[in-house]
C-alpha cells in the first residue's frame, strides 16, 4: 500500500492482481454535504469545551485549517463572550464561516440562554452548538428560525445552523421535528420572529446537525457508541421521511474519539462527522494550564471518574473528570452527599462542617457565601434572594461554588489547589497518550489543535483503505494497519 493509500495497479512477478481501489483521502470521510454546508475541508469539530478551554486561538486555528471549530463559551459571562467573538471574527474575517460558539442549557440562569442567542445574532454568528439540554427551549427555536428564507429555487436557507449533541432518542427528536408552535407563537408575538419566519420554520427540523455524544468528557450520559448511533441514524432517517424534509439531518458523532482506528469506526458505522474535545485540552491552545494540559498527557484511559455538575448540581447531574492528580471527583461526590442530607448549612454538625471546611473547601463557609453573595449581585441578584428565602438553595450555592472554583483553577494552573482541579476529561484521552508515545505529538508543548485533528483524521482515511483492501482479499501486514502520528499540512 503506497502513500495516501494508494495501490501500484502493476503486479510483481510474484504477485496477483487482485483489483484496484482508488484512493483514500481524509476529505471524503463522513458526508460530503456536510464540508459544503459549512465551507469545511474536512468533516471534523473541534469540540467546545467549557469556559473557554476550547479557547478564541483554537477557534481561530482550527477554522484556519480547515476543520470545524466551536468557542468553549459555556460558563462564561456575556460580555467575556463577545469579546471572544469579536477577537475570532477579526482574525478570521467574513469569509471564513466554518466556526462557532456554544450555547449551554442554564437551568440556573435560564435568562442565560436567550441573552447568547441574541448575541450571537447581533454579531452573525452562524453556528451554534447546542448542548446538556434535556428538552427544547425558546433560545434555540429563536436561534434555528430567525433568518430563514427561501432561495431563487424554493429551497429554505438557515442564517443559523444548530448543532445539537444529544445522547438519547427521546431528545434528539424534538431536534428533528419542526418548532413547536408553543414556541414560535410566543417567538412571533414579542416581536423577535416574522410571520414568515415562523411558517419556515413548520417545515425544517430546528437542527439539520445531530451530534450523538457517547462516553466523553463534560456532561455525559456515557452511552456507549455502537448501540446509539445506529438508532440516531434510523430516527433521522425516519424522521425526514414523516415531515417530508429535502433530505435526513446529519448525524455525527462525539465521545471516546482520541485514536484514528476510533474516528475511522465512527465513520464507518455512518457518521456524517467527528468531535473531539478531551484530546483538544491538551493543545497548546487550549485554555487549560500548563499545569492541567501535562496532566492530561499522563492520564490513562481508566484515569477518570464522575462527579457533580456545577451547573446542574440540585438535580443531581454529573460530569466526567479527570481522576489521576486530583481529588475533586471525590470531594464533589462528598459535597452533594452532604447536601442531600441536610436541609442547610446550620443543619450540618459541627464536627462535620469543620472537617468539610478544612478537608474539601479549604474555606470557611461564611467567607465563601460573602465572595457568592458579591458574584451574584454582579450576575443575577436574584440567586441571593431566593438563598435569602431558601436555606437549601443557600447550601448549593456555596457547594456550587467550590464546584465552579474547581474549574478555575485548573485554568489559572492553582497548584496549591492541584487536589481540587476539575479537569473534563473522557476515556479518549488516555487512548490518545497510548497512540501518541514515542511520536511527536508526545510531548505536550508539540501538542497543536490542527496537528491533532490533522492526525486522527488522516489515520483515519489510512484504516479505511486498509479495511477496504482487506474486504478485497488482499493480505495485510503490521505495517498496512497501523498509523503513526506524523507531522501533516
Amino acid at each position: 500500500m503506497g502513500p495516501n493509500g494508494s495501490v501500484h495497479p502493476e503486479p510483481g512477478p510474484d504477485e496477483a492482481l487482485v483489483g484496484v481501489l482508488p484512493p483514500v483521502y481524509p476529505e471524503w470521510l463522513g458526508d460530503r454535504e456536510f464540508n459544503r454546508a459549512h465551507g469545511c475541508r474536512f468533516p471534523y469539530v473541534v469540540g467546545e469545551m467549557a469556559r473557554g478551554i476550547a479557547s478564541a486561538d483554537m477557534v481561530i486555528a482550527g477554522a484556519r485549517a480547515g476543520l470545524m471549530a466551536f468557542f468553549g463559551s459555556a460558563g462564561l459571562s456575556i460580555p467575556d463572550i463577545d469579546e471572544a467573538i469579536q477577537t475570532i471574527q477579526a482574525e478570521l474575517g467574513t469569509g471564513i464561516r466554518n466556526w462557532g460558539a456554544n450555547l449551554i442549557h442554564s437551568p440556573q440562569e435560564p435568562h442565560m440562554e436567550m441573552d447568547f442567542a441574541e448575541l450571537m445574532l447581533a454579531r452573525g454568528v452562524s453556528n451554534i452548538s447546542a448542548s446538556a439540554f434535556m428538552r427544547l427551549q425558546p433560545a434555540i427555536v429563536y436561534l434555528s428560525a430567525k433568518g430563514l428564507q427561501r432561495s431563487s429555487d424554493g429551497s429554505i436557507q438557515r442564517r443559523t445552523h444548530i448543532f445539537a449533541k444529544i445522547s438519547r432518542v427521546e431528545v434528539a427528536r424534538p431536534f428533528l421535528s419542526p418548532a413547536p408552535e408553543s414556541m414560535l407563537a410566543p417567538l412571533v408575538e414579542a416581536g423577535k420572529l416574522t410571520v414568515e419566519e415562523a411558517a419556515l420554520a413548520r417545515l425544517v427540523p430546528v437542527a439539520e446537525d445531530i451530534t450523538v455524544e457517547a462516553d466523553s468528557g463534560g456532561h455525559t450520559d456515557n452511552r456507549p457508541l455502537p448501540v446509539l448511533l445506529p438508532m440516531i441514524l434510523d430516527l433521522a432517517q425516519a424522521m425526514c421521511a414523516e415531515f417530508g424534509y429535502a433530505r435526513p439531518a446529519r448525524v455525527g458523532v462525539g465521545g471516546g474519539l482520541g485514536t484514528p482506528a476510533a474516528v475511522a469506526s465512527a465513520f464507518a458505522t455512518g457518521a456524517a462527522y467527528v468531535v473531539t474535545g478531551s484530546v483538544n485540552q491538551a493543545a497548546v491552545e487550549s485554555g487549560l494550564s500548563d499545569d492541567g494540559r501535562r496532566m492530561l498527557a499522563t492520564a490513562s484511559m481508566t484515569d477518570v471518574a464522575m462527579a457533580p455538575a456545577a451547573d446542574m448540581f440540585e438535580m443531581g447531574v454529573e460530569v466526567q473528570v479527570l481522576k489521576r492528580g486530583t481529588m475533586f471527583a471525590q470531594r464533589g461526590k462528598e459535597l452533594y452527599r452532604i447536601f442531600r442530607t441536610y436541609a442547610s448549612i446550620e443543619a450540618i454538625p459541627d464536627e462535620e462542617r469543620v472537617s468539610m471546611e478544612q478537608k474539601i473547601l479549604g474555606r470557611s463557609v461564611d467567607d465563601i457565601w460573602a465572595d457568592t453573595v458579591a458574584f451574584f449581585e454582579r450576575r443575577d441578584p436574584r440567586e441571593i434572594e431566593r438563598a435569602q428565602q431558601d436555606p437549601k438553595h443557600r447550601m448549593a450555592l456555596i457547594f456550587r461554588w467550590y464546584l465552579f472554583m474547581g474549574a478555575q483553577w485548573a485554568r489559572s494552573g492553582e497548584e496549591a489547589r492541584r487536589g481540587d482541579y476539575q479537569i473534563w476529561c473522557g476515556p479518549a484521552m488516555g487512548a490518545f497518550n497510548d497512540w501518541a508515545k514515542g511520536s511527536f505529538l508526545e510531548p505536550v508543548d508539540q501538542r497543536t489543535t490542527v496537528q491533532i485533528g490533522l492526525n486522527l483524521m488522516e489515520g483515519a482515511a489510512w484504516l479505511a483503505r486498509a479495511h477496504q483492501l482487506r474486504l478485497a482479499g488482499v493480505p495485510l501486514g503490521p505495517a498496512d494497519t497501523t498509523f503513526a502520528p506524523r507531522q501533516l499540512r
